[in-house]
């Protein structure tokens, strides 16, 4: 068996994992993103893909593909594996907030769990398995995105027309350190904007509008909405308004994000934002859709291939369950468009979007030998 014959050293991929983490690069700033694509590119070359680099559009980072085509045939359908270098970490977080550093079987940084550690794991696996067998049986294409933690909206055509052309789907997320990834719940997105009237908020008693108060009243009703039960949620996460303290703000603009595990409640959420009004007449309120990830339910392709994975994780010593889980992905667009699609492939951790990110040391060895079979046993199926 593959996974018998490659040796998998924990603290080396950690420390090429560190190095990634130490490249800070935020979704919102491009320059940061495409520092980051410059090291995976470099990667990449020295693996030997075929690199194609999209310039980034309206504000967002490139998209690099690395392509190891083994003198197939250009059209032949093989494995796409998909992943994204942003963060929701800004620049400067490498500071005092989440430096990279080591504390026992964790390894902490921003993004090295999501997902700069899977990305890295899965490329030091390829790599690792084209030194043992030269050649595989599919051509296999890795794919960096640049946008995924806003919705991959500069991105989605290309995840999509990538995955139109492939015959695999693997999304090293991070892991479930009992379960794969067989579906994920869908996510809507979605900006509010308040207008109201402004007035010396000292003086002018009764004149202005207040265009904060009226959101603070619009996000208790919307936060309202979720049914944690239903496993439907809708979150504030951002929120910006006002000049001064002592000016009534005429203008207040918050960011929703909305999880739907089903296509009800998919449908149920759309008709609940698209009904929203504005508690006081004097004040307008605009809802302004944003990206939308469609849900992913698991179809037959999807378990075929999960039939495969599980088979190399019990020669690794996993046992892995799969199932449908919330924290949408890439993955979302190419399994909703019927591509055999697993998600959850990367490394083990924990605190993702937060100060306390890490991942664990002890996971990477198995989860490496994991991808690599993986790779190798969709390559033998296409003898």
């Amino acid at each position: 068996m593959v996974v018998e014959a490659l040796n998998f050293d924990a603290e080396e991929i950690a420390a090429a994992i560190a190095e990634w983490a130490r490249i800070e690069s935020p979704s919102t700033d491009p320059a940061a993103v495409n520092r980051m694509m410059d090291l995976a590119e470099k990667t990449m070359a020295t693996m030997g893909a075929e690199i194609d680099r999209t310039p980034g559009r309206d504000g967002h980072g490139d998209v690099l593909m690395g392509r190891f085509g083994f003198d197939h045939p250009p059209e032949m359908p093989g494995i796409l594996v998909l992943g994204h270098l942003d963060t929701v970490h800004l620049v400067g977080t490498l500071g005092d907030e989440l430096p990279v550093r080591r504390h026992g079987d964790q390894l902490f940084g921003p993004g090295i769990l999501d997902m700069k550690g899977g990305m890295y794991l899965a490329c030091h696996a390829v790599e690792k398995l084209l030194a043992l067998r030269g050649r595989l049986n599919l051509p296999v294409t890795f794919m960096f995105i640049p946008d995924e933690e806003i919705g991959s909206p500069s991105s989605k055509a290309l995840i999509e027309a990538a995955a139109r052309a492939s015959k695999y789907v693997l999304v090293p997320e991070p892991g479930r350190p009992e379960h794969f990834v067989t579906g994920r719940h869908a996510f809507l997105r979605y900006k509010l904007h308040a207008h109201g009237k402004p007035a010396h908020a000292g003086h002018a008693l009764g004149v202005g509008r207040s265009a904060i108060s009226v959101m603070a009243r619009l996000i208790a009703v919307i936060e309202g909405y979720s049914d944690v039960a239903r496993e439907i949620t809708y979150r504030v996460g951002n929120i910006q308004g006002g000049t001064f303290v002592n000016v009534i703000p005429a203008a207040c603009h918050a960011e929703v994000l909305c999880v739907a595990p089903t296509e009800a409640a998919f449908a149920e959420i759309q008709a609940r934002m698209g009904a929203i009004t504005s508690p006081d007449p004097d004040v307008t309120v605009e809802v302004e859709a944003g990206p939308i990830r469609p849900l992913f339910k698991a179809h037959e392709g999807t378990m075929e291939l999960l039939e495969v994975a599980q088979r190399v994780a019990r020669d690794v010593g996993l046992d892995l369950d799969h199932g449908q889980f919330g924290g949408g992905s890439d993955g979302n667009f190419t399994g909703a468009l019927g591509v055999p699609t697993l998600d959850g492939l990367g490394v083990v951790g924990n605190g993702v979007h937060t100060k306390q990110e890490h991942l664990l040391v002890s996971s990477l060895a198995p989860r490496a030998m994991l991808f690599a079979g993986l790779v190798a046993a969709l390559s033998d199926r296409n003898v």
